[in-house]
């Protein structure tokens, strides 16, 4: 039963692979929805366009200022791996904004990793094989090996230190609020980066 249930999981990540774009396709496909008050995904609405368009400008800066520590660079560009970063995610996402340019510049570091870049909403199945506490949290990260066909490992939807934070404030006050959701955004802008490529560094 439980290869029944890999390969089946195995044959929507290739599907994913087959249908993804490279980041920078992502990127000019969120700018270009941006521009018709659009987001990716199947939802639509005001606040979700109005997300897309924070997160647009968000992503536009990371990836000219950020500047990722040279020892974990140096990691990347020594490692041998022959793997795809298949990463599932929507354009009003703010941990995926924050998260992606680090993901998009570890993958640029080393030329076996092949980074694809998919909608949830519209690989709802394949989500659903990687939940976070039951929901369908994103950013998230399959690290898969082509060839073996085997899952390696996967990553997110927050950083450990953010994920940390959540935790801490849900269990104390039941749920997060547009308060902490601001303050995390805070924490993102202050780390830089650092703490998601740590996390990736382990996964190599």
């Amino acid at each position: 039963m439980e290869s029944t249930t890999q390969t089946a999981v195995t044959t929507l990540i290739e599907q994913g692979i087959e249908q993804g774009q490279s980041y920078q396709e992502y990127r000019a496909l969120v700018s270009e929805l941006v521009k018709e008050n659009k987001s990716t995904g199947l939802t639509q609405s005001e606040a979700l366009t109005n997300y897309s368009m924070l997160n647009d400008r968000r992503m536009k800066r990371l990836d000219k200022t950020l500047k990722i520590d040279e020892a974990i660079i140096e990691q990347f560009k020594n490692a041998e791996t022959n793997i795809t970063w298949l990463v599932l995610t929507e354009g009003w996402c703010g941990d995926a904004a924050q998260s992606l340019p680090v993901i998009n510049k570890l993958a640029e570091a080393n030329d076996g990793i092949d980074l694809k870049v998919i909608s949830r909403d519209e690989h709802d199945e394949l989500m659903n094989n990687f939940l976070t506490n039951g929901g369908k949290a994103i950013p998230k990260l399959i690290a898969y090996n082509t060839q073996s066909k085997e899952i390696v490992n996967s990553w997110g939807p927050r950083p450990s230190e953010a994920t940390k934070m959540v935790n801490d404030y849900k269990e104390a006050h039941g749920k997060l609020d547009p308060e902490f959701k601001e303050s995390l955004q805070v924490w993102y802008n202050k780390d830089k980066g650092k703490n998601i490529a740590d996390d990736l560094s382990k996964l190599l």
